[in-house]
């Protein structure tokens, strides 16, 4: 889908823009002028090309395209000089499953097969022989779950399987948590508050003493969750700077409080405002995913321009579209499941006194919102700030918005849509 140039904003970075270097910008944006005038177009911000694979590993079967829509024009990677020749890239496919009628999406290519069939004879071996992750007869619902098509679908440009290993182990962890503290396996409000304090200490080194740290260190094998998240952030840590890691930290923080909020009203047995369940949603959504973009395609955005608040809206825009589409697409799920589960359109009907149907169509009006907005953010950004790494992690993040909905779209093993239309 074609879009209008993005209006030229003022630059919301000027301080980090000015640490960058000056002629670094000025360069960068010369670059993006020069090319603009060679194809004919619109200047845009100039970016690097996404690395190939190496030679010692199987090449995707498709070279992605990246977004498109709405504002995503300005992400798009640009080669600074003339690349070799390459087959054409594969046409963005209509999903296999079911999309949500009226939700705003964008379709994209299948994810590597070569790739997904490696991820998923590496993400298995991982947790079943490494961190014995789940028993026996959890195997068919870890299957179905499909996290090697989900990352490698969501993190195109990674170079190397070995990186898209580093999201795809930290999915599982996070997934792991979400079942056995909170939701399907044992989960409970009841006491949720110690178990994911403690589990972030996996993540989140204990310093204390030596009489005490014997046992602490212990208690990172004491279950699954813990020895997932263990294992996944020494990997991590292992290939990411120390910044990048810092950062996946805090964001998962953030996502625990987010699980302490919904917990808070599962034992009151109070529905929240729609408000107040969106900034809940801030913090209990994929937003730990999209943030590593770069660690995954290994390269680095700044410490001080990721921190830009710019940057940060952006990212939580991402976050919070790619959690409503979680809300649609698991709605009936849920609904099978015992008790009462949280989620837009439960709320929408709660809260609006709407019927089930008119709730769920209004949650997707709060997602289309929102990714529009997404977009129209990203654009701004990209066009006040013609930095490489900012172009690349901007339309990272973009690539991960696309690949988490063709994820949800077609995983007809845990969702199925509600008979509205």
């Amino acid at each position: 889908m074609s879009a209008p140039d993005p209006t030229p904003a003022v630059s919301s970075l000027p301080e980090a823009a000015a640490r960058f270097g000056a002629q670094v910008l000025a360069e960068a944006a010369a670059r993006a002028l020069d090319l603009a005038t060679a194809t004919g177009g619109a200047p845009l911000a100039a970016t690097l090309p996404a690395p190939a694979p190496p030679a010692a590993e199987p090449p995707p079967s498709f070279l992605p395209t990246g977004p498109s829509g709405l504002g995503t024009s300005s992400l798009r990677l640009l080669a600074a000089t003339a690349p070799a020749p390459e087959p054409s890239p594969a046409p963005p496919s209509e999903p296999a499953g079911r999309p949500i009628p009226g939700l705003y999406f964008h379709p994209v290519p299948e994810p590597d097969p070569v790739r997904v069939e490696e991820v998923s004879r590496r993400i298995k071996s991982w947790a079943m022989d490494e961190i014995d992750l789940y028993p026996d007869d959890w195997e068919e619902e870890f299957d179905g779950f499909s996290v090697a098509g989900y990352m490698v679908g969501c993190h195109p440009d990674a170079p190397t399987i070995d990186h898209l290993m580093l999201a795809t182990r930290l999915m599982v962890a996070e997934n792991a948590v979400d079942d056995c503290y909170c939701e399907d396996h044992g989960g409970s409000p009841v006491g949720l508050g110690e178990r994911l304090l403690l589990a972030h200490t996996a993540l989140d080194p204990l310093h204390t003493t030596k009489e005490y740290e014997p046992d602490w260190a212990q208690s990172l094998h004491a279950d699954a969750p813990r020895r997932a998240y263990r294992s996944a952030m020494e990997y991590f840590v292992r290939e990411a700077t120390a910044s990048q890691a810092d950062r996946l930290r805090h964001d998962m923080a953030r996502l625990h409080m987010g699980y302490l909020a919904e917990a808070a009203w599962a034992l009151e047995e109070r529905v929240p405002e729609v408000w107040e369940y969106l900034a809940m949603r801030q913090f209990n959504n994929f937003r730990p995913c999209p943030t590593i973009t770069d660690s995954v395609g290994g390269y680095e955005l700044p410490a001080d321009l990721h921190a830009q608040p710019a940057m940060q809206r952006v990212i939580a825009l991402a976050g919070n579209a790619t959690t409503i589409v979680n809300d649609l697409y698991s709605y009936m799920k849920e609904l099978d499941a015992p008790g009462v589960h949280l989620n837009l359109p439960v709320v929408l009907a709660a809260r609006e006194d709407l019927s089930e149907r008119d709730a769920y169509l209004k949650a997707i009006e709060v997602h289309n919102d929102l990714m529009h907005t997404f977009e129209a953010e990203a654009a701004a950004l990209a066009a006040a700030c013609p930095v490489p790494s900012v172009q690349r992690f901007l339309r990272g993040v973009a690539a991960w918005v696309d690949g988490n909905h063709r994820w949800h779209c077609t995983n007809t093993y845990r969702y199925t849509l509600p008979d509205f239309w």
